[in-house]
């Protein structure tokens, strides 16, 4: 029982350190955190994670859990997995990563794969769906818009079907992607992700009424133009709704009254009002979809009502997806996760942190740099990032008091860390000034 528990059982450690002023600047020191008070902080590290007595193992499982993906690729034994699917761990090397990506896939005699893209505007809540399904968090998570900047993929595997989801950024206009100075993939790559697509999901937040009643001309438009791909409607957040009753409008208007070729016959339950046309559709620079004035589609084949919180309304969606793979080979080994590096599922957790409890504009201008990624003497995964801040001010905001914010964030990331790597993970985190 050790073994699998020391995730669980690891003690977190964390410490703070502060950048002196005057002639000694150029060094770090770490010191209590009473020997801050009265200093003014000019760079905090911090450690979060875990530490474990347990012997190195020999087999994989070792350092990255029961069931790893190595494991069962160097033939070690594993644990009877018959009365549930395993979600595996992520290797902690990006070399050990890398080349599972690239392993022949350990297919059984009739295997079957979807390829499926979530579409949704930004915060419609993709990457926690995206999450919930795979099993394991490797997905950065916030409040805030565009925490997904680039495309990035999950594999769910279990028999002989494997479903790969496509988490995309929040599809934007291309006016808005010049006015705020965003990356390009944030335009880029919900497109690029349609052409492989086999199904779409087309994820709607019903908890914010100034969106929920009309799809964006975006999404419409990507919907047009790949009408030939297969989709389906999810409404999340439907644990935010008093009314249940809006669901049943809803409905009727995201899909003008038709799934899967079929009339809805739904009564009208109340009225949502006129729903005001979107910047973007008025913009003379944003394409227009065949019809300007629809906003609904009216092809969906099925409609889910879930929250993404819901492990029993997920796992809905999951079997749903699982049943419509088709008959084609894999294309990636059962054990493998994500595509993602774990230093690039590392920094995005880090992200993940700073959108959550920084204010306004504040993450965005955070610039992280690893700079230590290291097994220690115990098997546990040493990481030091450095967050650059290019104002005092800022330093002090993620610093906060007596160093107390940059040490929940470090401790929530190591704990994240774990569950996804299945090892002990010790993360210093240090703020400095942006020369």
């Amino acid at each position: 029982m050790a073994a699998p528990r020391r995730r669980c059982t690891g003690l977190v450690r964390s410490l703070f350190g502060a950048w002196q002023l005057g002639p000694q600047a150029g060094r770090e020191w770490v010191a209590s955190p009473g020997s801050l008070l009265g200093n003014q902080a000019r760079c905090v590290s911090c450690v979060g994670g875990a530490f474990s007595s347990s012997p190195l193992l020999a087999a994989a499982s070792g350092r990255y859990g029961q069931d790893s993906a190595l494991d069962r690729i160097l033939g070690f034994s594993q644990p009877d997995s018959s009365l549930a699917p395993s979600v595996p761990a992520v290797s902690v090397h990006r070399d050990e990563q890398n080349l599972l990506l690239v392993h022949t896939p350990d297919m059984p005699e009739n295997p079957r794969v979807l390829r499926v893209v979530l579409l949704g505007t930004p915060n419609a809540g993709k990457s926690t769906l995206s999450n919930q399904l795979l099993g394991r968090k490797v997905f950065p998570v916030s409040k805030k818009v565009h925490t997904t900047r680039c495309q990035a993929l999950g594999v769910i595997t279990e028999k002989e079907a494997q479903v790969i989801l496509l988490d995309t950024p929040g599809i934007i206009s291309p006016v808005k992607q010049k006015r705020h100075h965003l990356e390009l993939s944030l335009l880029e790559d919900p497109w690029k992700s349609m052409e492989s697509a086999d199904l779409v999901v087309v994820l709607v937040d019903v908890s914010d009424k100034w969106t929920r009643s009309q799809l964006s001309p975006q999404v419409l438009q990507c919907l047009t133009c790949f009408s030939q791909v297969p989709s389906i409607l999810v409404l999340n957040k439907v644990d935010c709704l008093k009314q249940k009753s809006v669901l049943l409008e809803l409905t009727a208007a995201l899909t003008e009254g038709v799934v899967n070729g079929k009339k809805l016959n739904i009564k009208k339950a109340v009225h949502l009002g006129t729903p005001c046309p979107s910047p973007a559709t008025r913009d003379p620079n944003t394409h227009s979809v065949r019809n300007p004035q629809r906003i609904g589609w009216p092809y969906f084949q099925e409609i889910f009502m879930l929250s993404a919180l819901n492990n029993k309304d997920v796992n809905t969606l999951k079997q749903y997806l699982l049943a419509q793979a088709k008959p084609g080979p894999w294309e990636f080994h059962s054990g493998v996760l994500t595509s993602q590096t774990p230093e690039e599922i590392c920094a995005n957790k880090i992200r993940e942190k700073l959108l959550e409890y920084l204010p306004e504009e504040v993450p965005y201008s955070v610039q992280q740099k690893t700079v230590i990624w290291e097994e220690g003497p115990s098997g546990e995964l040493m990481i030091q990032q450095n967050l650059l801040v290019p104002k005092e001010s800022h330093m002090r905001i993620l610093i906060g008091q007596k160093g107390l914010l940059i040490s929940q964030i470090a401790q929530e990331v190591g704990r994240d860390l774990m569950d996804i790597f299945l090892c002990d993970v010790n993360i210093r985190l240090s703020v400095k000034l942006l020369k």
